[in-house]
């Protein structure tokens, strides 16, 4: 069984939830008493987040890119980024290491596509959904159409992101905020909507809606299961 790097803590709150999910699909696929090997590091959260606001990125791409090769050091052989938003410092975390970086957008994509969805609704930080280093990747590398939320819908999702569910509140007058969202998401064509922040999966389930779900987290997780459990060829 390979080792999963995983850069954790952004925020703490889903770092939790890919941990267990790491654990639970190695468990399921060996059985017995088996657990994923994980070598993780993680940040503190809110120097990360006040270095977001302030777009201090290339502060940001340096912090990680040396937790990635510290963790590399501890002995992964490949590496989760436990956040969608800070893949926009992925070029540069990615140059630190000799170990390959599971891309979360990747695995995201290669679901859409095996869905046969080819127009994907995306929710997340206000820096997912209204920059090109995730959505351009998406329709870059692998054709899909994206679509997002107008620019007051984004100022909604991403305040419930950082003042609430980052901070483990998860309240139903915000479910529906998000849920209002997805079904404007999906009247504009959206075949499905991807859950692009890890947090968001705490707040909306299959459960309550029709529209079709892309948990990002848990696509992360099981796919970083896969890939340590394979044969090396």
């Amino acid at each position: 069984m390979k080792t999963i790097g995983m850069l954790g803590g952004m925020s703490w709150e889903s770092s939790a939830d890919y941990y267990a999910a790491l654990n639970r699909g190695v468990k399921q696929q060996l059985g017995g008493l088996h657990s994923a090997k994980v070598c993780m590091l993680s940040v503190d959260f809110a120097e990360i987040e006040q270095l977001q606001h302030a777009g201090d990125w290339q502060q940001l791409a340096e912090i990680l890119a040396g937790q990635a090769a510290a963790t590399e050091r501890g002995g992964a052989d490949f590496l989760l980024i436990a956040t969608n938003t800070m893949h926009k410092v992925a070029d540069e975390v990615e140059a630190a290491i000799s170990i390959p970086l599971f891309h979360i957008a990747d695995v995201t994509a290669e679901k859409l596509l095996a869905d046969g969805v080819q127009k994907i609704g995306l929710l997340g930080t206000r820096f997912t959904m209204a920059e090109d280093f995730y959505k351009g990747r998406l329709t870059n590398k692998f054709g899909l159409q994206v679509l997002v939320p107008d620019a007051a819908q984004q100022d909604d999702v991403h305040r419930i992101i950082y003042e609430e569910l980052c901070q483990g509140q998860v309240k139903d007058t915000s479910r529906q905020v998000y849920l209002k969202i997805i079904d404007n998401l999906f009247a504009r064509g959206a075949e499905g909507v991807i859950l692009g922040c890890t947090e968001i999966a705490m707040l909306v389930k299959p459960e309550h809606t029709t529209v079709p779900l892309y948990d990002t987290t848990a696509l992360h997780a099981e796919g970083a299961v896969k890939l340590a459990l394979q044969e090396d060829s």
